[in-house]
Order: structure tokens, then C-alpha cells, then sequence
């Protein structure tokens, strides 16, 4: 029965929260309410943004992995998780975006009336300085998640040894970082800011499920 229920609620949640987002962006009136309550209370709705669409693209991953809809353990800790890092990410997206903007306005670097230019320093300079604490801090919580779920006891040395961090290194921060994140990003620092953190939360959704399907592939 609870795998029957599964299998119509939690696709559900996750189509039905994609096509609310979609619909902002292609009905006029929410879309003004959107932005001007993002503009008046933007840390609120970004952690309601990155809360509902991160979670989304974690129940989708999981259902390519394992073949059925299910939900993880401890979901509401992880929807109140990913609201927190939407809040934390909405706060460093304008510390650098106005940090390079200042840095261009002053001329000590260049991009001076290049929209693309300013992306793209943003973008970088974010992925190769905040991006990998906030990678290495996302990791490590979701560990303690499934640590407590086995009952495993929980400490700073037993969360940090059980993680993989050299696979960590070569791979998501040398391949990752440079060939997704940084042009990913630019994208994102293009687009008006009240939907940076929404296509930041598609781009979590998007690698999620780009992940999924390489550990699917190299299981079989």
C-alpha cells in the first residue's frame, strides 16, 4: 500500500512543483508577483525555492537509481536542508555579483559594459572560492543524515572519514566545477535576479539527475 502511494504522491509533488514554476514563468501576473515578492523578500523565497525544486530533483534521482518511486529518509530534515542552503546561496550570489560589479565599475578589472563578462567573473569566482566549502559542507550533512539513519554514531571524525575525498577532488570539484558550474552559473548571473536562485535550484535538480543516470549505467 505504501509503495502504491508512493508511486502516485511523490511524482505528483515533483511534476506538480515543476509546473508551478513553469507557469510563473509563462503566466504575466504570477510572474509580477513573483518577482516583486523575490525583490522584497528575497532570502524568505529563496529558501522556498531551492527547498521545493532541490527536493524535487533528489526524489527524481532516486527513482533512477532505484527503479520506483521512494522517498528519503528523513525528508523534512532534508527539505528544511535545502531551503537553508537556498538561503546561504541567495546571500553569496549578491555578495559577488556586487563584488564584481564594484571591482569592473572601479576598472580594476575588466568587463566594463559587458553583461556576458561580469557573468562569467561572477561565476568563476564564486565556483573556485565559495563552491567547493559549500560542496564539501552539503556532503558532509547529508552524511550525518544517513549516518543517524543506520545509527552509526555521528562526530566530526566519523562524518569526515567516511567520505570519499579524493573521488571528491577529481571529480567534483576538477571535472564538475570548470565544466558544468562555471558556464552553468554564467547562464544564471544573465538572467534577472530574481530567477538566478530558480535556475540555480534547476541546475542542482539537472546534475542530480545527470549523476543518476552514470551510476545507473555503471551498476548494470
Amino acid at each position: 500500500m505504501e509503495k502504491k502511494r508512493n508511486s502516485f504522491i511523490i511524482p505528483l509533488y515533483c511534476f506538480g512543483i515543476i509546473a508551478v514554476f513553469a507557469a510563473v514563468l509563462i503566466i504575466p501576473a504570477a510572474r509580477a508577483w513573483f518577482e516583486g515578492a523575490t525583490a522584497e523578500h528575497p532570502f524568505i523565497m529563496g529558501f522556498f525555492k531551492f527547498a521545493f525544486l532541490a527536493l524535487s530533483g533528489e526524489l527524481i534521482a532516486l527513482r533512477i537509481k532505484g527503479k520506483r518511486w521512494s522517498l528519503p529518509s528523513y525528508v523534512i530534515a532534508r527539505f528544511a536542508l535545502w531551503g537553508l542552503i537556498g538561503v546561504w546561496i541567495t546571500f553569496m550570489m549578491k555578495v559577488f555579483s556586487s563584488g564584481i560589479g564594484s571591482l569592473i565599475e572601479k576598472n580594476i578589472i575588466i568587463g566594463s559594459g559587458s553583461k556576458f563578462l561580469k557573468a562569467l567573473f561572477t561565476s568563476a569566482t564564486m565556483n573556485l572560492t565559495f563552491g567547493p566549502t559549500f560542496m564539501a559542507v552539503h556532503k558532509c550533512s547529508d552524511r550525518v543524515l544517513d549516518m543517524i539513519k543506520i545509527k552509526e554514531k555521528v562526530c566530526i571524525e566519523s562524518v569526515i572519514g567516511s567520505i570519499n575525498w579524493s573521488a571528491f577532488v577529481r571529480f567534483t570539484l576538477i571535472k564538475t566545477v570548470p565544466l558544468f558550474w562555471i558556464p552553468a552559473h554564467t547562464v544564471t548571473f544573465l538572467l534577472p535576479e530574481a530567477y538566478q536562485v530558480v535556475l540555480a535550484a534547476f541546475l542542482s535538480v539537472a546534475l542530480g539527475i545527470i549523476l543518476s543516470f552514470g551510476t545507473k549505467k555503471r551498476s548494470v
